[in-house]
C-alpha cells in the first residue's frame, strides 16, 4: 500500500486543504456504502481504505489545529 506516500502529501496540504479533501472522502464513502447495499461494488477493499484515509485526514487536522493554538 502506498500510505506512506499519501501521508506526505497530506502533510503537505492546508487545514483548507485538508477540508476539501475530507468532503471528497466522505462522498466517496457514502458512494461505496450505497453501492454495497445495492450489491454493485466490486473492489470492497476500497472501503477499509477509504474508512482510513478518513480517520488520516481528521488525524492531521487536529494535530495542525494543536500545534497552531499552541
Amino acid at each position: 500500500m502506498k500510505s506512506k506516500q499519501r501521508a506526505s502529501d497530506l502533510n503537505a496540504m492546508s487545514t483548507d486543504q485538508l477540508s476539501d479533501e475530507l468532503l471528497n472522502l466522505k462522498k466517496e464513502q457514502f458512494n461505496l456504502r450505497f453501492q454495497r447495499a445495492t450489491g454493485q461494488l466490486e473492489n470492497t477493499g476500497r472501503v477499509r481504505e477509504v474508512r482510513r484515509d478518513i480517520a488520516r485526514v481528521k488525524t492531521l487536522q487536529r494535530q495542525k489545529s494543536a500545534s497552531a493554538k499552541v
